[in-house]
């Protein structure tokens, strides 16, 4: 079996390769997808194929997909433009007969009206209407996206957000890297719809707690409502449209569209999910 992994040259992408790898996977039975594929050259190194696959070119996809018998789509980066790119990857993968596609998601993706949905609701009911053969893949929010938080909160002490009291199921990337290779690899996931998220659910308190015993100082998760965060967005350089975009990803997650409460993930993996403080340390490091 021939798997194509799209983004190969991003974060998740790349950890996905890895995963395959190390799950005894033949190199050469695997290719690595990238716009730019110098920049997946290392893999190459490590005999893995690849392939340039650039969304927004159809042409690129028909000559990747080729003899393809298993694709991930990682989703695009560039939340609100991202969909009609996705929309090329389903239609060139029906068209070459893909016959497992897996698709990373957003949580609660088909029910959850929030400033990074749009795309993601679009984009699996392209693949429902396309027929694939699909396992979509609903990841919560990865545990690295808070680095930034914690290395400002090293000079401020402070953690802020306008999510109220919201709480989260965050995982690694590699926890939810490791669920892709999982599906990829395994049969009997098609048509699945996983909600994947950390063992365990945890409030901003509970993440400025965490913040402190990796940075070994206090740290305090201050809320803010949207007025304020939006001004404070807004002070610190960014546009009005972007601030409002940026403070409405908070609301989504203060209305809870990323308290999710599900063992897929730890069961896909074999193994409880990383903790919030353990995925903290070792992505500062």
């Amino acid at each position: 079996m021939t798997i194509l992994v799209t983004g190969a040259s991003g974060h998740f992408g790349r950890l996905v390769v890895d995963s395959l790898l190390a799950r005894g996977t033949a190199a050469d039975t695997i290719v690595a997808g990238a716009r730019d594929v110098s920049k997946v050259a290392d893999l190459a190194a490590r005999g893995v194929r690849t392939a340039r696959v650039d969304y927004d070119d159809p042409a690129s996809l028909a000559e990747a997909f080729a003899s393809i018998d298993a694709l991930l789509l990682v989703s695009g980066s560039e939340p609100g433009s991202r969909a009609d790119g996705h929309r090329n990857v389903v239609s060139a993968a029906a068209t070459a007969g893909v016959s497992r596609f897996v698709y990373t998601s957003a949580p609660k993706a088909d029910t959850f009206d929030w400033a990074l949905g749009a795309d993601h609701r679009a984009t699996e009911a392209a693949i429902a209407e396309s027929g694939l053969p699909a396992v979509v893949l609903r990841n919560n929010w990865y545990i690295e996206n808070f680095v930034p938080d914690v290395q400002r909160a090293a000079e401020s002490g402070v953690i802020a957000a306008s999510v109220g009291a919201a709480v989260i199921a965050p995982a690694t990337r590699a926890d939810l890297a490791e669920a892709a290779a999982v599906v990829l690899l395994d049969d009997g996931h098609i048509g699945a719809v996983y909600e994947l998220a950390g063992d365990t659910r945890v409030s901003y308190d509970d993440i400025a707690a965490a913040a402190a015993e990796v940075l070994e100082r206090d740290v305090t998760y201050v809320w803010l409502t949207e007025a304020e965060h939006v001004a404070a967005l807004e002070h610190a350089g960014l546009d009005t449209g972007t601030a409002a975009f940026v403070a409405g990803i908070d609301a989504g997650i203060r209305d809870g569209v990323l308290d999710v409460e599900d063992a897929t993930l730890s069961r896909l993996i074999g193994r409880p999910t990383t903790s919030f403080v353990d995925g903290i340390r070792a992505a500062l490091s």
